[in-house]
């Protein structure tokens, strides 16, 4: 028998997880101009992942998010790293950057910045470090000591 606060939660959790994730995505790319970047969006995507963990259950959840959530995080830091060296090859100082305007076809006119791939980096870190905090604490079993 399916309880009616069950049907409410996933019915709820549904919309609340599309607007988080469409909002930290806003925020990612805003981040270069306004206030946002890869921090906040990653948080605010590692909380719609948790929200769908508490709603759906552990098991359920990762067979249709089959991430490894520590592997995500060391590319992040990868990404991270590699765009603030990158810039030692054009003799520019650490984490330097360059900004231009695209002509894209659905957003149009767009200013974009390489500082955008560093947000990228920062924003996989920390999806994947504060996921794997949250999913090790909730997923720790007490192991009987053996005597």
């Amino acid at each position: 028998m399916i309880n009616q606060n069950d049907i409410i939660l996933k019915t709820m959790t549904q919309l609340i997880t599309f607007i988080l994730i469409g909002f930290s995505i806003y925020l990612f790319f805003a981040g270069h101009n306004a206030p946002g970047g890869g921090f906040i969006g990653g948080l605010m995507t590692a909380s719609a992942i948790i929200l769908m963990y508490m709603t759906y259950g552990y098991e359920k959840v990762s067979k249709i998010l089959p991430i490894n959530f520590t592997t995500l995080f060391i590319v992040g830091v990868g990404i991270a790293a590699l765009f603030g060296v990158g810039s030692f090859i054009f003799g520019e100082p650490f984490l330097s950057q360059n900004a231009a305007y695209f002509q894209l076809p659905i957003l149009g006119k767009t200013h974009l910045s390489t500082a955008l791939i560093f947000d990228f980096g920062i924003y996989l870190a920390v999806i994947g470090v504060s996921m794997t905090i949250i999913l090790t604490i909730a997923t720790d079993s007490k192991e009987e000591e053996v005597e």
